[in-house]
C-alpha cells in the first residue's frame, strides 16, 4: 500500500468508525456488531503503525494514547463554571418562577412570560470540552470554576465524546461524565476480588477514574458522558432547546429525556414523574435541572457570585439525611423476636417524614456504637424500612454511655426474660404467648401475605381485643354487625365493608394459610415449599421430622420448629376452631413452562425497578422455578437489584450465578 492509498483508506475508515460510534454511543442504535467495529479499528491501527505520519488528533486510535502521566496540568477556563442553587419542593420552584418574572420585568421594563426546559440531573462529574476548528483540544474538570485539571487524554477514551465534530467551528461544551450502574457493579466486584476497597457509588468511581494517570485504565472502565450545554460558540443558539438539538447534530450524546415547558407547573409535573421513574434508568439521577429557555432572558438575568439566576437544580427528595436519636426501644414481633428501634427527631427522607428506624439487633447496635443523643445518618431507598447507617461521632454529646441490651422486656410476658436465638444475632421472648406476641400474630394474620382482610388493620384489631370481641384468629370470622356498630368510628357502611372483607377471606390458598399461622421460621418461601410438597394441610400436619428435613430449602431447625408447633395443644385448639370457619383451597400442581426455570432455585436480593419482588416470585413459580430466602450451594441463581446486600456477597463466595435485573427480565422473555 502506497502512502496515498493509505491516506485514502484511513479517511474512509475514520469516517466509518465515527459513524458507527455515533450510532452506538449517542443514538444507542448499533448497525454492526462490536466484533465488526473492532475489526475496522484493528485495520486502522495497522495502517497507522505503518504510516505514523498520517495519524491525526481525531483518529479513533487516539482514544487510548501515550504513556501514563506524571500529573495533571492546570487549565484556566475560558468560560466560568458555575454551580446551581437548589430547590427541594414545589413551593420553592414557584418562588423561583415568581423571582424570575420580577427580575425580568425590572430588567426589561415589561411583563414577560419565560418558558422553561427541564432536563434530568445526572449524578456524575462535570467536564468542559473545548474544540478548535472542530477538533477536541482540551477537556478539563470543573475545579474551582476558574481553574480545572487537564484530563484530555482520559476523556479521549470516552466513546460518547467525539474527537471531532461535524462542523469546523470553535466551541466549548459542558457535560457530565458518569458510570452506568451495571459497569459500577462489575468494577467493584473486581476491586473486592483483588483485595482492594470498593467505591461507595458510581459518581465517586467516575471521578476517581477520570483522575487516573494511566489512560489505558480509564479506557477499560468504559465511562460515558451526556453533554447538555453550549458554553461558547461561533454560532450561539437562541434557546436551550436549540442548544440541545445543536449538540446532538454535532455528534454529542445528549440525554433525550428533556421537555420544554410553557410554565413552572409543567416543570413540577416532569419532576414528579421522574421521582418514580429515575431508578429504572441505568444511570444515577438526583434531580431535574431547570433553565429559562430563552437565551435573551438568560442574558438579562445573569449570575450571582456563584450561580446563574436563570437556572436551578430541582432535587429529588433526599434518601440519606441526618437526625438525632432521642430514644431506643424494643418491638416484640409475632414470633417473639425482639427488634431494637431508634426513636428519632422527625426528619423528611425520600418524600416522607420519618421518626423511627430499625437497629436490627444487638450486634448492629454494637457495630454502629449508636447511643441516645447521637447524630446519625438515616437512609431510606424506595419502600425499604429506614435504617441508621452511620453515627457521626464528632457530634456526640459529652457523657453519653454505650447502649446496653436489656435482659428483660416487660412486653414479653411472664417475668419478661429474653434469650438469644442459637446461631443468630436476634433475641426473642422466653415466653412466646404474651399478650403482645398474640396481638402481633393477629396483625399478621389479617395482613396481605396471609388472609388479606381489607379494613382490618392493627388499630381495628386493638379495638376488638380491648372490647373482648376476639381472643384468637377464629373469632374474627364469628363477628356480627351488632358487635361492631357500638365501637368508636364504626358507622354502618364501614361495618358492612369490614364484614364483607371477612367473608371474602374465608377461602384461602394452602400456602397463605400456612403463612398466617406464624410458625417460627416459616415465611412465604417455606410455606410454598410445604404446599408444593404435601398438597393438603392434613398432610403438612402429619409430616414427620425426617420428611420435612428432606425438603430442599427446609433445614433441621425449621423442620423441628414445624413439628413442635403442631404438637403444641394450644395450636391444636386454635386449628380446631379456625378450620370450622375457613376453607383451604387444594394446592394446584404448578405448570412447568420454561426449561430455564423448571426445578431451579432463585434468591432475590436488593430493590427491583421493573416489578415488585412478589411479582418476580410469581413469574418464577409459574414457570416451574422455586424461590428461597437464603443463598446456599443448592441455589441456582441470585437476582440482584439495587442496594443488594449480604446475599450477593454470599452468592459470589459460593460461585452462584448472579443475574442483574436486566438479565432476569431477558430470562423471563
Amino acid at each position: 500500500m502506497t502512502k496515498t492509498e493509505a491516506q485514502k483508506r484511513l479517511e474512509k475508515l475514520r469516517k466509518m468508525i465515527e459513524h458507527h460510534r455515533y450510532l452506538y454511543h449517542v443514538l444507542d442504535r448499533p448497525e454492526i456488531s462490536d466484533e465488526a467495529l473492532d475489526s475496522l479499528k484493528h485495520e486502522l491501527d495497522q495502517i497507522e503503525a505503518e504510516f505514523p505520519e498520517l495519524i491525526t488528533p481525531d483518529s479513533p486510535s487516539q482514544r487510548v494514547s501515550g504513556k501514563p502521566l506524571d500529573g495533571f496540568k492546570k487549565v484556566a477556563h475560558k468560560v466560568s463554571q458555575w454551580s446551581f442553587n437548589d430547590a427541594f419542593d414545589e413551593d420553592e420552584m414557584r418562588e423561583f418562577d415568581a423571582r424570575i418574572k420580577r427580575m425580568l420585568e425590572k430588567e426589561l421594563d415589561k411583563n414577560v412570560f419565560p418558558t422553561y426546559t427541564a432536563e434530568l440531573k445526572i449524578d456524575g462529574m462535570k467536564i468542559v470540552c473545548q474544540y478548535e476548528n472542530g477538533i477536541l483540544k482540551t477537556a478539563a474538570t470543573r475545579g474551582d470554576g476558574k481553574i480545572g485539571e487537564d484530563v484530555t487524554q482520559n476523556v479521549k477514551t470516552i466513546e460518547s465524546i467525539p474527537l471531532s465534530i461535524s462542523t469546523r467551528e470553535n466551541i466549548i461544551v459542558e457535560g457530565e461524565i458518569y458510570l452506568d450502574k451495571k459497569q459500577f457493579e462489575k468494577i467493584n466486584k473486581e476491586l473486592i476480588k483483588n483485595g482492594e476497597e470498593a467505591y461507595a457509588n458510581p459518581r465517586n468511581l467516575a471521578a476517581g477514574t477520570i483522575r487516573q494517570l494511566d489512560s489505558s485504565i480509564v479506557a477499560k472502565r468504559r465511562l460515558k458522558a451526556f453533554v447538555y450545554d453550549v458554553a461558547l460558540s461561533d454560532d450561539m443558539p437562541k434557546t436551550q432547546v436549540d442548544e440541545l438539538n445543536k449538540l446532538q447534530s454535532l455528534g454529542f450524546s445528549v440525554n433525550n429525556q428533556f421537555v420544554h415547558c410553557k410554565n413552572i407547573e409543567g416543570v413540577i409535573e416532569f419532576w414528579k414523574k421522574w421521582q418514580s421513574k429515575k431508578d429504572k434508568e441505568n444511570y444515577l439521577i438526583d434531580g431535574v435541572v431547570v433553565k429559562v429557555n430563552e437565551k435573551e432572558y438568560q442574558d438579562a438575568l445573569g449570575y450571582t457570585g456563584k450561580a446563574p439566576r436563570f437556572a436551578i437544580a430541582f432535587k429529588f427528595p433526599a434518601e440519606q439525611v441526618t437526625t438525632v436519636v432521642e430514644e431506643i426501644s424494643f418491638q416484640v414481633g409475632r414470633t417473639g423476636v425482639i427488634t431494637p428501634v431508634a426513636h428519632l427527631k422527625p426528619v423528611l427522607v425520600a418524600g416522607s417524614t420519618v421518626s423511627r428506624a430499625t437497629l436490627h439487633n444487638e450486634d448492629e447496635i454494637k457495630r454502629l456504637d449508636v447511643r441516645v443523643g447521637d447524630t446519625v445518618i438515616l437512609q431510606k431507598a424506595g419502600d425499604v424500612i429506614p435504617q441508621v447507617v452511620e453515627v457521626l461521632k464528632d457530634l456526640r454529646p459529652d457523657k453519653t454511655k454505650p447502649f446496653v441490651f436489656p435482659k428483660k422486656i416487660s412486653e414479653c410476658g411472664g417475668d419478661g426474660s429474653i434469650e438469644r436465638i442459637p446461631g443468630e444475632a436476634a433475641y426473642r421472648c422466653v415466653d412466646r404467648n404474651s399478650f403482645t406476641v398474640q396481638k402481633r400474630k393477629l396483625y399478621y394474620f389479617v395482613s396481605k401475605p396471609a388472609f388479606n382482610i381489607d379494613h382490618m388493620g392493627p388499630k381495628v384489631i386493638d379495638q376488638l381485643l380491648e372490647n373482648n370481641l376476639i381472643q384468637g384468629p377464629a373469632d374474627i370470622f364469628t363477628l356480627k354487625k351488632g358487635d361492631l356498630l357500638p365501637l368508636e368510628r364504626f358507622a354502618e357502611k364501614s361495618v358492612d365493608n369490614l364484614l364483607e372483607s371477612v367473608d371474602n377471606a374465608r377461602k384461602i390458598s394452602l400456602a397463605r394459610f400456612v403463612i398466617a399461622l406464624s410458625i417460627d421460621g416459616v415465611g412465604e418461601e417455606t410455606a410454598i415449599l410445604l404446599a408444593d410438597k404435601f398438597k393438603t394441610f392434613e398432610k403438612i400436619q402429619k409430616a414427620s421430622l425426617e420428611e420435612l428435613k428432606n425438603i430442599n430449602g427446609i433445614g433441621e431447625v425449621v423442620a423441628e420448629s414445624i413439628v413442635k408447633w403442631f404438637d403444641d395443644f394450644r395450636h391444636q385448639d386454635l386449628l380446631l376452631h379456625l378450620l370450622k370457619e375457613v376453607q383451604i383451597e387444594e394446592k394446584i400442581q404448578k405448570v412447568k413452562l420454561d426449561k430455564n426455570f423448571d426445578g431451579k432455585v432463585f434468591v432475590l436480593t436488593g430493590t427491583l425497578s421493573q416489578m415488585t419482588r412478589d411479582e418476580a416470585k410469581d413469574e418464577i413459580r409459574k414457570r416451574g422455578g422455586d424461590v428461597s430466602s437464603s443463598v446456599s450451594k443448592n441455589t441456582d441463581f441470585v437476582v440482584a437489584g439495587d442496594s443488594a446486600g449480604s446475599k450477593l456477597q454470599k452468592a459470589e463466595d459460593l460461585e452462584v450465578k448472579v443475574l442483574s435485573e436486566e438479565d432476569f427480565l431477558k430470562l423471563l422473555k
